[in-house]
């Protein structure tokens, strides 16, 4: 590619926060909080193009906590545009990983071809804060099914059901619970908003 061919390429991905200071801020209080209180769904600052298949909530996430010291890993969904790949390098830096266990964050567009969760970084006993954060795409979220939510920052157990997430993740979730502090944070994105589900939340049937 020319270099008058990449800089119209680069000119044509969509820009980042409009605000990029205060919506980054807003952002993270918002994820921060999220993790504060899982189960509780969160509304993130609007983000104003989207690359690809990300949803708002997923792209804001992406450009507030993502950098050059944070590798990323992409499934097919996001993976095969190109586009978000190269908005990610655009605007943040952050490096695409190869592999689930290569990545600091991961991004699932399509639930049903997620990988297990054993495959992605765990962390390790001295760094246990080096696990990844997943950050998956559903349909919407409902309050009345799915695994009962229960542990730090839940005053009282809650039911919480990810649309469209497949049934053995939360197999794959419970059985990573033994290695607490290792594991994984997961985070599902609907829209604009968010819910956390931290490592140190349990679940039960």
């Amino acid at each position: 590619m020319s270099p008058a061919a990449r800089e119209a390429a680069l000119r044509s991905l969509p820009p980042a926060f409009a605000e990029e200071v205060l919506d980054a801020q807003a952002c993270f209080r918002e994820a921060m909080e999220a993790m504060a209180r899982p189960g509780v769904p969160r509304r993130l600052p609007a983000v104003p193009g989207l690359p690809g298949p990300l949803q708002p909530a997923t792209a804001a996430l992406l450009l507030t906590l993502c950098d050059l010291d944070t590798p990323v890993w992409l499934d097919h969904a996001v993976c095969d545009s190109g586009e978000v790949a190269a908005w990610l390098r655009f605007h943040r830096g952050a490096p695409i990983a190869g592999r689930p266990e290569e990545a600091a964050f991961a991004v699932v567009a399509d639930p049903a071809s997620l990988p297990p969760l054993d495959h992605f970084r765990l962390g390790d006993p001295e760094y246990p804060d080096r696990g990844a954060t997943l950050l998956i795409q559903v349909a919407d979220f409902r309050d009345d099914r799915g695994p009962l939510w229960s542990g730090p920052g839940l005053a009282a157990p809650l039911r919480l059901q990810p649309l469209g997430l497949p049934d053995r993740v939360w197999a794959e979730r419970r059985a990573l619970a033994s290695l607490f502090p290792l594991g994984l944070d997961l985070i599902f994105t609907a829209g604009s908003r968010l819910v956390a589900l931290p490592r140190s939340t349990r679940l039960e049937d």
